[in-house]
């Protein structure tokens, strides 16, 4: 109503774990995983990039995670891994490390680890038939000697 509609990942569920529901062993999924229920294990995303999980205020999962987008209410003893998005509801607690690319917080959520920011990895912008990479580097990739002498004169600021 009063600000700007937020652009949210469509949650579609392809698995679901109930709330009285007890997995034992790691898990890889594609889609959409919503957890109510107890993961005893490492949770996986594999496929596209538009892999969701979603755990609600009774679930939890004794294992590291490593998902593009990340929507928690419940627990996670372990690292979490969301390279994309990671949403912390009010009722989250996370026993680990957090390693994002953009996070949203709300108030009552718990973090007992490191946030650690990290970027998103850009494709290369061409391949040459002999698999060198070919393309624009960072500029923090350029190394000073390659940069060369300026040809231009030095501006003076009056």
């Amino acid at each position: 109503m009063f600000g700007k509609r937020k652009n949210r990942k469509p949650t579609k569920i392809d698995s679901l774990i109930g709330r009285n529901t007890r997995v034992q062993g790691d898990m890889s999924f594609e889609g959409g995983l919503h957890v109510d229920g107890t993961v005893k294990g490492d949770v996986c995303a594999h496929g596209p990039e538009s892999a969701v999980l979603t755990v609600s205020e009774h679930g939890t999962i004794e294992g590291e995670v490593r998902v593009p987008y990340v929507v928690l209410n419940g627990v996670v003893l372990g690292d979490v891994h969301a390279r994309e998005h990671i949403e912390l509801a009010a009722k989250a607690r996370v026993e680990g490390d957090v390693y994002y690319g953009l996070m949203e917080m709300a108030m009552g959520a718990e973090v007992n680890g490191k946030l650690v920011h990290t970027e998103p990895e850009t494709p290369p912008l061409a391949v040459d038939p002999a698999g060198v990479v070919v393309g624009a580097q960072r500029p923090d990739e350029v190394e000073p000697d390659e940069i060369g002498p300026s040809d231009r004169e030095p501006r003076h600021i009056v």
